[in-house]
């Protein structure tokens, strides 16, 4: 689905900001995803992949005790529900498959709450690559259960000690070894963040949220859209998969529910990082400023350049959620509706809650874009569960 917003048109095709050795492997990339595209038999596996190892399409919940409870109409649209806990092998068995396709017989990937990297591995073991995994030695040591996945599926976990040590140092550290073995490794990139093709690559493979909520949606509430779509936003692959769905729908209002110590839809600046021009969170000497999240995957300084392009066109709107809102959230959630969502997750749906206190009767879909079993250890040290 394409969008007549100038910013999100012009943010999410650039590749001027990419270093120069790699404007062959980023062309190389484009042609071959057209080709793979192009195929109908490459397109037809990989539809049945997303159904049969995936566990596609996932379904929307409509929860019933916090519509009653909130004075609305809430639906979840179900991300948790695929294989590995998140939406995130959707993009990443795309993106090995299409490495596959292209003949690469590895793959590298960066990875912060670890879902991505869960993922890569997942994919890479079922299509028959090798993985390596970057991620923040920080985020290894918070997410212990997603690291041990990793090994498990048979990943090279390779914590990255650099800076805050979380996804921004991860995502530095594939995208230097990446420069180093473009020609015989693929990047698998978790969101949709980078130079192009990646940005609008990522978003295709996770477009299947929006095009399965929309259909379902308008089922359930008899050919009409909802009032609200709400997402979680670090570099935004979830949002831009559900958003896609509802974008050129201009009664529908999207929300990107971020990370208030990591905010860059609602207090960022343009400026430049990992080869994309973006919203970032940036000092007064226009360096990158330091983050923080109790939620691992939206502890990041920037966002993808569409959904920032959306922002800036004013398409967009954000909210910036606090730790403590995000918790109360995740609890709410799984005690009134027995879905235990992601810290992610939980932002989109404190975003929700606080929507509906200012439009009392609305009708909003929450993307839980995971599941909060990662989370455990983090949710005991906050004393919840004890």
């Amino acid at each position: 689905m394409t969008t007549q917003a100038p910013y999100a048109q012009r943010m999410e095709l650039s590749q001027a900001f990419a270093p120069p050795l790699l404007k062959p492997a980023l062309e190389r990339l484009e042609k071959g995803f057209a080709a793979y595209r192009a195929d109908a038999g490459q397109t037809a596996e990989f539809a049945d992949l997303l159904r049969t190892f995936a566990g596609r399409p996932t379904p929307v919940t409509e929860a019933t005790n916090l519509s009653r409870k909130w004075k609305g109409r809430v639906f979840l649209k179900r991300e948790d529900l695929v294989h590995g806990g998140a939406h995130k092998l959707n993009n990443a068995l795309g993106q090995c498959h299409l490495a596959r396709f292209m003949g690469f017989s590895e793959v590298i990937a960066e990875t912060g709450a670890g879902q991505h990297g869960v993922a890569t591995a997942m994919a890479a073991a079922k299509l028959g690559l090798k993985a390596r995994v970057f991620q923040g030695k920080k985020d290894v040591d918070r997410q212990r259960p997603n690291a041990l996945r990793m090994r498990l599926f048979g990943a090279e976990l390779i914590p990255v000690t650099d800076g805050q040590a979380t996804l921004k140092e991860a995502v530095n550290a594939a995208m230097r070894e990446w420069v180093a073995t473009f020609r015989t490794t693929a990047y698998c990139l978790g969101s949709i963040v980078g130079p192009h093709p990646y940005p609008g690559l990522v978003r295709h493979f996770q477009s299947v949220i929006g095009q399965e909520a929309r259909e379902e949606m308008l089922k359930r509430l008899g050919g009409k859209h909802p009032d609200a779509v709400f997402a979680c936003v670090g570099g935004g692959s979830n949002a831009a998969g559900v958003f896609s769905g509802y974008v050129e729908d201009a009664s529908v209002r999207l929300v990107g529910c971020e990370a208030a110590g990591a905010a860059s839809l609602t207090h960022g600046t343009l400026g430049i990082l990992h080869g994309m021009e973006t919203l970032l969170l940036q000092t007064e000497e226009r360096q990158i400023a330091d983050t923080h999240s109790i939620s691992a995957g939206l502890d990041y300084p920037g966002v993808g350049p569409w959904l920032a392009g959306l922002k800036l066109d004013g398409r967009l709107e954000s909210a910036a959620i606090d730790d403590d809102a995000s918790l109360a959230a995740l609890v709410e959630l799984a005690r009134d509706e027995g879905v235990l969502c992601a810290l992610e997750s939980a932002h989109a749906v404190a975003g929700a809650k606080f929507f509906l206190q200012k439009n009392p009767g609305a009708t909003v879909l929450v993307n839980i874009s995971g599941r909060g079993d990662k989370d455990l250890d983090i949710l005991l040290q906050k004393g919840l569960g004890t």
